[in-house]
């Protein structure tokens, strides 16, 4: 089997979106469900649509079996080995489950409380770090990124802000062939962001700063040298103290190397330098760094979502300023029908918030503002099933269950996996 290093390009997902959905509380901290044997059946017939005005629909038993049977069936469809969703919504309910293994020799069952690598959901740490930084005045969002790192190509005319909205022109270091090389052939080497960044500028610039949309993790890695520049202190400690710390994310992580704290899933990818399907838990995302190296779990992804898509802190106050936020959550169509991209967010019909992928594991965590409703979905494998990504295929099928005004019908991007 050929492999290309377009399958990286979005280390740790190629698109994101936001997403909220509501069910009735699941009896207990959390249901587990386990896929049935390989009998496919039909889905029952789908629920009545919402009541008027209402964006999400209430979670009866109903709905929670269909939700269960789509999730299955998506699983049985793409040969997930392991999947925990979570719904949350007020007023309408809630839905946890997790199906599946966490772990394919062991047997161990996929469960709630486990943590994951979330990929380019580390995306929007970095640009909350940003603009955290441009509100107190210690950089500006149309600051030229000569200013902060040499050597870019194009570095008096890129902003920071283009960088952040994916519209810099950048070549993305994680489609080069050298890089590609390096990193399946020994996936625990540890990467700086020094070398991520040579492979990118050894290719001409793609086009003239803010001309189009171009999902780029070189702009993050960039972006993450500057919060280090401006705040003073490693991105890591940066994003632990003035987010992590703030916000209540105990169980959320900036790993050095390719530390992954206990429990967690192992995570399946066929990414290797033989095409074979192999276990990834223990390569260093140091290559994803401020682009995708994070781990978290459920719960603090749960919170996280309604945090980054409002720019305000869980019991009070605001991680980022109004104004700012307003700047945040302006997104300029894509290449991509029915998303737009703000910096560092997705906006995905309504659905506020980021996907990620990373080999191995594959996330998304996204919020619906009109109901306050979260959505997150966590998965321990990152192979592609018809060209789709396996998390863009579960927020497709809960969504189209939950709200279906609101479609989390994200398509792929032919150049980008």
């Amino acid at each position: 089997m050929s492999y290309s290093p377009a399958r990286l390009r979005g280390c740790a997902v190629v698109l994101t979106a936001v997403g909220t959905l509501v069910a009735p509380p699941v009896t207990g901290a959390a249901a587990v469900a386990h896929p049935p044997a390989a009998t496919v059946t039909a889905d029952p017939p789908a629920p009545s649509p919402p009541a008027s005005g209402d964006d999400v629909r209430a979670l009866t038993p109903a709905v929670t079996r269909q939700l269960d049977s789509a999730v299955r069936r998506v699983m049985r469809q793409a040969g997930i080995p392991g999947v925990t969703v979570g719904l949350w919504a007020p007023g309408k309910g809630q839905y946890v489950r997790s199906f599946g293994v966490a772990d394919k020799a062991t047997g161990q069952r996929m469960s709630p409380d486990l943590r994951m690598r979330i990929g380019s959901e580390t995306k929007t740490f970095t640009v909350t770090a940003l603009l955290q930084l441009a509100d107190q005045g210690r950089l500006g969002l149309d600051d030229t990124i000569d200013r902060y790192v040499g050597g870019v190509p194009n570095g008096d005319r890129i902003t920071l802000r283009q960088l952040a909205g994916m519209r810099s022109g950048l070549f993305n270091y994680s489609e080069d062939d050298g890089f590609f090389k390096a990193l399946t052939s020994d996936p625990q080497r540890p990467f700086t962001p020094r070398q991520l960044l040579g492979y990118a500028f050894r290719h001409p610039v793609l086009f003239p700063p803010g001309q189009r949309f171009d999902y780029s993790n070189t702009n993050l890695v960039l972006l993450g040298l500057v919060v280090e520049k401006a705040g003073g202190k490693p991105l890591a400690d940066y994003v632990k103290d003035n987010i992590l710390d703030p916000v209540g994310l105990d169980h959320t992580l900036f790993p050095a190397g390719n530390e992954f704290p206990e429990p967690h899933a192992q995570g399946y990818t066929d990414q290797t330098a033989t095409g074979k399907v192999e276990d990834a838990a223990d390569w260093n995302p140091s290559w994803g760094w401020a682009a995708g190296a994070m781990i978290s779990d459920l719960e603090d992804l749960r919170v996280w979502a309604s945090t980054v898509a409002t720019g305000r802190l869980p019991y009070g106050g605001v991680l980022i300023s109004p104004a700012t936020q307003k700047q945040r959550l302006t997104a300029p169509p894509t290449s991509i029908p029915g998303a737009g991209y703000g910096l560092g967010i997705f906006d995905v019909q309504g659905w506020i918030g980021h996907n990620g992928s990373l080999p191995g594991y594959e996330s998304l965590t996204v919020y619906l503002p009109s109901a306050k409703a979260t959505l997150v979905v966590l998965l321990n494998t990152d192979i592609g099933h018809d060209g789709q990504e396996p998390s863009t295929l579960l927020g497709d099928a809960i969504t189209r269950i939950v709200s279906p005004g609101h479609v989390f019908d994200l398509p792929a991007e032919p150049a980008a996996r």
